[in-house]
């Protein structure tokens, strides 16, 4: 069983067609299960959500790395997936992180990304994303893990810490601890469609600029704390 998490705040626009890329994957419906952690939207994500969803239910930890840690508790599965409300699976995505983790001394499994929207300006920023990806994990000196296209083993992700709750970041930020328990994959084959929306908001430049900035301070300045909740 694969359970993917994901997270989602007023993304009626969008919610739809991720769900949709998720029904049609290459394996069995019966092989994966898929949750929605909302964190508290007003318009009909929810009921979108509930149509193709195992389980929708309202976050109680704090930001997006809260949610998806609530998600995770909640999941049945032993291997979770994470991705983005905004993002489109392949349909083969699901197939290959399960042979990705035949290897037993794997822990965590990300990928690429390409634009869903058009425009060569696009297509740049995530060339030099998906660049910037490779370098780090070719060099093991950082590892660009993306939330919204990366896997790891449930019990090795708690062990970790899970997700911490700061504003961007978190979902790079695991894999700093990730990588004392096992190895971590990068796999070109797992290509997902991202939405631009937030490089077009903050800009590419900017946007990796702060996620380095937060992964490098290593949680010592104290602007972010665990997303801790207790559960039985």
């Amino acid at each position: 069983m694969i359970s993917v998490i994901i997270p989602t705040f007023n993304e009626e626009e969008n919610i739809a067609q991720c769900l949709v890329s998720l029904s049609h994957q290459s394996v069995p419906r019966s092989e994966y299960e898929i949750i929605v952690v909302d964190g508290g939207s007003k318009d009909a994500t929810c009921e979108i959500a509930k149509k193709y969803a195992d389980l929708v239910f309202t976050q109680t930890s704090k930001k997006v790395g809260g949610a998806r840690n609530d998600g995770v508790m909640a999941a049945k599965g032993d291997i979770i997936a994470t991705t983005d409300a905004d993002c489109i699976l392949p349909p083969h995505w699901l197939r290959q992180i399960a042979k990705d983790f035949s290897d037993p001394a794997v822990v965590q499994v990300y990928g690429p990304v390409y634009p869903i929207e058009e425009g060569l300006g696009n297509q740049f920023s995530l060339f030099l994303a998906n660049m910037f990806s490779r370098i780090g994990y070719y060099s093991k000196t950082f590892f660009y893990t993306l939330g919204c296209n990366t896997a790891f083993r449930k019990e090795a992700f708690i062990a970790a810490g899970r997700y911490r709750c700061i504003d961007a970041g978190d979902d790079l930020e695991i894999a700093m601890r990730m990588k004392d328990l096992g190895r971590i994959s990068f796999d070109n084959r797992l290509k997902v469609g991202f939405s631009m929306r937030r490089y077009q908001k903050f800009g590419t430049v900017q946007s990796i600029y702060e996620w380095i900035a937060i992964v490098s301070d290593g949680g010592e300045s104290g602007k972010y704390s665990y997303c801790r909740k207790e559960y039985k």
